[in-house]
């Protein structure tokens, strides 16, 4: 008697894929040493932080600052040695692994500064600049090295002319894209941008844009972008994670966080975004007293000291983040009270009409440019 043959039986099972990197319990604490007569005061940095990033993920981390948040994207890449908790880069626990492979990883784990003037060496060249982790790692030398640096320029929209030029002989934007091809130079699969474009006018921001999502299509990128420029991670963004004084307060899909924000400090950050017109101004939200030090945290929820919604129990409970079934995250004792107040009504974070016009003729530059019009 033949056995019936099973409907799962030659099917293919679609398995979750690993994330390209993964934060467990990450904590960074500062200071603390002891000197002859005194000790320097702790600063708690993050604390505590988890989260995974997936392949071809834009994952931003915003928040005031002093949050945290650059620190947490240097503890990604261990440019600082994490206090405790792991960093898990591709099912490699990184933050164990020896100086040597560390190295190694950086061909694939890059950064982009945030400041474009203080982040490239002045008395090297563009060309030495984006040429030294192309030697580095051995992926070119001699003429194929140059005709890489040329082709890294062509690529973030500068002539390859200006590899004999000094940093200085460059406008604030085009620096930027100089760092942006020496991020590009190693080939990586993850590039960390601190605050990208916070240091350039609005019409630089849309070109610099424009660039990283490009690059992110056409090289299979994955980018954590660090912005407290909430119109640009709307713009740009897969999903994001909301931090405060270190710790991460809500985490959701950007449209879901955007169009209705469960934890009052995410609404208190939405509704302080400036509104473009008279008409659409809106009712800011009474937050209370002063960003508390990070040497001396309050007890409890961090927030509480600023909370409009605070009760007794914040002060004395650290609330843990709660996954809701959607996969969204959030630390907040009475979440579900607030948006049923109506705490938690769609805020709109409009980007300016100035910047979508030059998004819209850059991108029309481009695609003539492609064509070979």
């Amino acid at each position: 008697m033949n056995t019936p043959a099973s409907p799962l039986e030659g099917a293919t099972i679609d398995t979750p894929k690993p994330p390209v990197i993964e934060a467990r319990a990450l904590t960074k604490h500062f200071g603390g040493t002891r000197h002859l007569f005194a000790r320097t005061p702790t600063v708690y940095a993050v604390n505590g932080v988890s989260f995974a990033v997936q392949q071809g993920e834009t994952f931003a981390i915003v928040g005031e600052s002093g949050c945290g948040k650059s620190t947490l994207g240097r503890l990604l890449l261990r440019l600082i040695d994490a206090t405790e908790g792991r960093v898990i880069y591709q099912g490699k626990d990184i933050t164990q692994i020896d100086a040597a492979s560390m190295r190694k990883l950086r061909r694939e784990m890059q950064i982009i500064f945030q400041d474009p003037f203080a982040s490239l060496n002045p008395g090297m060249t563009v060309g030495q600049i984006i040429g030294e982790p192309i030697a580095l790692h051995g992926l070119a030398h001699g003429a194929a090295r140059a005709e890489r640096v040329a082709q890294l320029l062509r690529t973030v929209g500068l002539q390859p002319a200006y590899a004999d030029r000094y940093p200085h002989e460059f406008s604030g934007g085009q620096r930027q894209r100089i760092g942006i091809a020496r991020a590009l130079a190693g080939e990586p699969k993850l590039i960390v941008g601190d605050e990208p474009v916070s240091a350039l006018d609005v019409s630089v921001q849309a070109q610099v844009i424009n660039l990283l999502e490009a690059l992110k299509q056409d090289l299979g990128l994955t980018l954590i972008m660090v912005a407290h420029d909430l119109a640009v991670i709307r713009h740009m963004s897969d999903r994001v994670a909301v931090m405060y004084l270190g710790e991460i307060v809500e985490l959701a899909q950007v449209d879901d966080l955007f169009d209705a924000p469960l934890h009052p400090y995410t609404q208190a950050l939405l509704r302080a975004i400036p509104a473009s017109t008279p008409a659409a101004r809106r009712e800011r939200p009474a937050l209370s007293g002063d960003l508390p030090s990070p040497t001396a945290p309050p007890p409890g929820c961090r927030f509480h000291t600023r909370c409009p919604h605070a009760k007794p129990r914040c002060k004395d409970e650290r609330p843990l983040s709660e996954t809701l079934p959607e996969g969204r995250q959030v630390a907040c004792h009475f979440w579900r009270e607030i948006q049923n107040a109506g705490g938690g009504t769609p805020l709109v974070a409009s980007v300016s009409p100035k910047l979508i016009e030059r998004l819209g003729i850059y991108r029309e530059r481009q695609a003539l440019a492609n064509s070979g019009v």
